[in-house]
């Protein structure tokens, strides 16, 4: 079958960039040819065979810039350039997204949250006008919505917000929804009567990761500190839902010089970079400064380095190096860095983060140590300074969850989801 994939931007770091790629690997292992749309090719090259640039789907685009910038941020008076605007470039993309069908000869669509969150509003209307026009079985991999990023997608404008509601999600009798997580099912069902498979996030437990070896061993020394120090890595961008502060805190109740937090993520994502100061200051007050590396500067997902040469690491190096990782989020969509620290062998510390720890994560079994609402209590700090000390036990718990983790979260269960999804993409068609 020729699968075709729509997405905003394909290649770099963020969870639906991650995740597609997933989706390709898994879907071309089951014999299918896969073909790419996409507004954005990030740190590596096109393939023209199967890869296809359109210059508009991207969101850093003129006209995606300024539809949002008119929609949500700086509004004018009178909405009808904007809605003029929206169809216009709507057009436009529509045409191309109808061509490339017709070229790639494609049988199924997958629209990569392009069709669920209104971050691209031409594009979110392009996709739902071929997919009604033309009638293909469509599956939306809907990551994340509207409604779940507070006011960010919420016009001053009517007419706009009208828009919003009647174009995302995508709701054509041609398409299926796959969410990650219970609470986006329970929600889609409860809103629009729409039934939807629920699809974790996955890794692939078939190749090593996290591992020790040549290249990863003297990272201590890049980061300025010893080769016998205890290393809590929090493998996550900088932005305030990530709690942080609370793996600072933990430093700070642990009183060990010998243990040190390396964050591995920038700020970019953090307005202002206030978050960022509210960090710094933390450290300042609590005296950690020579335990806290912020070292985003050595990191790179897949550990290419820099073009002046100087050596990067991948996240499998930063897993291979933890002693244990933090993870004291508020909110996640799913939770990729703990799956990932459980493909790497490494011991998590946990806060109960809504919507989805304990009802797709959690309840799993996985033995972590786990906080409510971000609060360190002794009896907390205590077990997870015994999981720092004692190597036996954090070799026990990591190859336990390992072993969950391959059971619930690997290539395996995405093949299952996807025979799923296509068999009801199908039916929903006709085809």
């Amino acid at each position: 079958m020729n699968i075709g994939i729509i997405i905003g931007r394909i290649g770099g770091v963020d969870g639906v960039a991650l995740e597609t790629e997933k989706w390709i690997d898994v879907l071309k292992s089951m014999g299918h040819n896969i073909y790419t749309l996409s507004g954005q090719f990030q740190e590596r090259p096109m393939n023209p065979a199967t890869e296809t640039l359109v210059s508009e789907m991207s969101f850093f685009s003129p006209e995606s810039f300024w539809s949002q910038k008119k929609a949500f941020f700086y509004p004018e008076t009178d909405p009808r350039e904007l809605i003029e605007h929206l169809n216009l470039y709507s057009k436009v993309i529509y045409k191309k997204i109808l061509n490339w069908i017709g070229e790639k000869k494609i049988d199924l669509i997958i629209s990569e949250n392009a069709s669920a969150l209104p971050s691209h509003l031409e594009m979110g209307l392009a996709i739902n006008k071929a997919v009604h026009k033309s009638g293909i079985p469509t599956i939306t991999h809907d990551h994340d919505f509207a409604w779940e990023r507070g006011d960010r997608y919420i016009s001053p404008h009517r007419e706009i917000n009208d828009f919003v509601t009647e174009v995302f999600p995508l709701r054509a009798p041609n398409s299926v929804h796959a969410v990650i997580n219970t609470h986006a099912f329970n929600t889609l069902r409860e809103r629009f009567d729409r039934d939807s498979v629920n699809v974790p996030n996955v890794m692939d437990f078939s190749i090593p990761f996290g591992v020790q070896n040549q290249k990863n061993e003297h990272l201590y020394e890049h980061m300025g500190f010893k080769k016998d120090d205890l290393f809590l890595f929090q493998i996550t961008r900088i932005v305030g839902r990530k709690g942080i502060k609370t793996a600072i805190q933990l430093l700070h109740e642990l009183n060990d010089k010998k243990i040190k937090l390396i964050i591995t993520g920038n700020y970019a994502d953090d307005a202002g970079s206030a978050y960022y100061n509210e960090l710094v200051n933390q450290i300042h007050e609590l005296k950690l400064g020579e335990q806290v590396n912020f070292a985003h500067h050595l990191f790179h997902n897949k550990g290419l380095s820099n073009s002046n040469g100087e050596v990067r690491f991948s996240l499998s190096d930063a897993y291979a190096r933890a002693t244990a990782c933090t993870y004291f989020s508020t909110y996640e969509g799913f939770g990729n860095a703990f799956v990932e620290a459980v493909l790497a062998k490494r011991p998590i510390f946990v806060n109960n983060y809504e919507p989805v720890y304990m009802p797709d994560i959690g309840n799993k079994g996985f033995k972590t140590v786990m906080i409510e609402n971000g609060n360190l209590t002794p009896d907390a700090v205590k077990e997870m300074s015994e999981v720092i000390y004692n190597m036996k036990l954090s070799q026990e718990i990591a190859e336990y969850n390992f072993d969950l983790g391959k059971k619930y979260f690997s290539y395996d269960t995405l093949r299952e989801k996807l025979d799923e999804l296509i068999g009801k993409a199908l039916a929903a068609a006709g085809s």
